[in-house]
């Protein structure tokens, strides 16, 4: 690191493992604390297995005891490994109980209740047959929640009232599959593709987007797509087998405003701080977990972390909690790390 001095380094005192039996990959916080344990938090876990049985573990994290708690009724199979999960983003609206999605070969919603988890319905975006193509990613709107928006490898996003369980819309997203998708407003979401560009759309007009950035190499897949909810003009994405994380301005499209180059391996997951415009988190397959501050204006030698954590080996997610913004999950190998930031 170029200015080591400035660099502080998350300690391991400040950070919880929690050990599963299988390899993990996909990570979710409730957005609200339990019902009956006020200040702990709920957190989903898939596991990575390839073959068909995977298994949903939803667990208790204490941040005043530093603990997690399993439960094993708190648990369920599930078909593939989950490529995203997500809790309802506005739990205060289900007192009893918390609702779970996941997606995978279909998008599916799970009732999580104190000591039990019910299937509630089964999505299936396909008009033409009872199988859909695999869902790389969903997003939950926050300001409408009865809408969820899923990305699939067969080039379209499908919105989904799941209020009524019907498809909203579908549309052709991208040229190639479609690997990630997320809501900037009730009606306005993007999407990140094979095809190497960023696009935006407005459910208002579904014959149009805008394209907000393309690879510099044409045909580099870009993975993952992470919109700042507390500055809605930026966003940041990674391509594929690469250590940037690029940041941009929907504003000024086509040309990043910063790139992140610090990471010696490449990058898999990317997080904006739930509470600050200016910091996002990204970890790789260089085992770090790194936070950044965006400055104002980037110097011409690049922009170098705030603060770094590094884990036992590749780190293949990230999710940083919004109703507890002082922690951030980590998954690596079969371990899940919540690291106090």
């Amino acid at each position: 690191m170029d200015n080591s001095t400035q660099e502080s380094h998350l300690r391991s005192e400040n950070s919880v493992t929690y050990e599963s039996p299988y390899p993990l990959y996909a990570m979710a916080f409730s957005s609200a604390p339990s019902r009956t344990h006020h200040h702990c938090q709920r957190i989903a876990v898939g596991s990575f297995i390839e073959d068909y049985n995977n298994r949903v573990d939803v667990v208790s994290f204490d941040p005043e005891s530093l603990s997690i708690k399993t439960r094993p009724a708190l648990s369920f199979e599930h078909p593939y490994p989950p490529t995203k999960l997500m809790f309802h983003p506005n739990s205060t609206v289900r007192k009893s109980s918390d609702l779970l999605a996941s997606s995978g070969d279909f998008l599916r919603l799970w009732e999580v209740r104190d000591s039990s988890i019910e299937p509630v319905t089964v999505l299936n975006n396909s008009k033409s047959s009872e199988f859909c193509a695999p869902l790389t990613s969903f997003d939950w709107n926050e300001i409408e929640p009865k809408r969820i928006g899923t990305s699939s490898i067969d080039t379209t996003c499908t919105i989904w009232d799941i209020e009524k369980g019907v498809v909203e819309t579908q549309l052709i997203a991208h040229d190639k599959e479609v690997y990630d998708i997320c809501w900037g407003e009730a009606r306005v979401f993007a999407s990140v593709s094979a095809d190497g560009s960023v696009r935006i759309f407005d459910l208002r007009d579904k014959e149009h987007s805008t394209i907000i950035y393309e690879s510099p190499q044409p045909d580099t897949p870009l993975l993952r797509l992470a919109w700042n909810k507390q500055d809605l003009r930026y966003m940041a994405t990674i391509l594929m087998d690469s250590n940037k994380v690029v940041i941009l301005d929907i504003r000024s499209p086509t040309m990043p405003v910063a790139e992140l180059e610090r990471h010696k391996a490449s990058v898999n997951a990317i997080a904006w701080a739930p509470q600050s415009s200016r910091h996002i988190c990204s970890v790789g397959d260089d085992s770090q977990a790194l936070i950044w501050e965006l400055p104002p204006v980037a110097g011409p030698n690049g922009i170098d972390p705030m603060s770094m954590y590094s884990a036992g080996c590749e780190i293949n997610q990230l999710q940083w909690s919004a109703a507890q913004p002082d922690w951030i999950a980590i998954a690596f190998s079969n371990k899940m790390q919540l690291l106090k930031v």
